[in-house]
């Protein structure tokens, strides 16, 4: 496991495809790991997951997914479950997360990060499909809170809190999305001091760090930007104390090269080491 309970930075990056040429010449590096997007890796059998293989040779590897459908009514999937369980036991990932939100219904999976109410029923059919996918593929389940555009009359609980239920009656671990929370305080008016500083450090596996889009009138999450100024100061304020948390930086649209993508994650190691380098 990359986690410990010295103090050793775990810095991280998204893979993508647009990066493969580079990184197959095997440069040196400033990062530790990658984070691959299961979905990608699972059904293909060609040059993504050769590269997933290469690269797990020396670095340690997380999975991440964007289809897993927990708020799904319907239960899982259980044919993506065993694709998922196949791509785990070949790569041997240190994390396995998804969102929590919902994509679709069984029979159409619209590829988005939809927002639920969070409600005492939403808060069952979580536990309901954590517990499932974890029974069915044998690994602590993580996951992430996601940036949301609208919220619901009939919420029973803030975020935080239903995330905190969710992780008390499942034993999963919270990835925190850090640009997420901005993004969605932003939108939502409400404190991000607020959702970190409610957030306990041990129930959290992995930080995320990205850049959203200001629309005007709301920020739109598209991981095209560097990390803004605001989420920099986040990530400053919760790693002071999170200091074994793994890492890493996405970028999904406009991607840069990848030492573009790298210096961003080195102002990360920069902040972190602000804090514990030598302790």
């Amino acid at each position: 496991m990359i986690n410990s309970s010295q103090k050793t930075c775990h810095p991280g990056v998204g893979l993508r495809s647009t990066h493969f040429p580079y990184l197959e010449s095997e440069p040196e590096l400033n990062i530790k790991w990658f984070e691959a997007v299961s979905e990608n890796y699972m059904d293909s059998l060609g040059r993504p997951r050769l590269m997933l293989r290469k690269l797990r040779r020396n670095h340690p590897i997380a999975l991440h997914g964007v289809s897993m459908n927990l708020l799904s009514t319907e239960g899982l999937n259980n044919a993506y479950l065993k694709n998922l369980k196949t791509l785990i036991d070949e790569i041997e990932p240190f994390i396995v997360s998804d969102h929590l939100c919902w994509t679709g219904n069984r029979a159409s999976n619209i590829h988005d990060l939809l927002p639920f109410p969070y409600t005492k029923d939403s808060l069952e059919i979580v536990i309901n499909n954590i517990d499932h996918a974890q029974n069915k593929l044998g690994r602590t389940l993580v996951i992430e809170n996601v940036s949301t555009y609208m919220t619901f009359k009939q919420s029973e609980f803030l975020e935080w809190d239903f995330l905190l239920e969710v992780t008390k009656k499942t034993d999963a671990k919270l990835l925190l999305d850090i640009n997420n929370v901005y993004v969605s305080a932003k939108n939502h008016h409400f404190n991000p001091l607020t959702y970190l500083n409610s957030i306990p450090k041990n129930r959290v596996a992995q930080i995320h760090l990205a850049g959203f889009t200001d629309m005007g009138n709301f920020l739109f999450d598209t991981h095209s930007k560097p990390v803004y100024p605001e989420v920099w100061e986040l990530f400053s304020h919760y790693i002071k104390e999170a200091h074994q948390v793994p890492f890493m930086m996405e970028w999904d649209e406009d991607i840069p090269e990848f030492n573009v993508v790298e210096a961003e994650v080195v102002k990360a190691i920069e902040i972190w080491n602000q804090y514990h380098q030598g302790q």
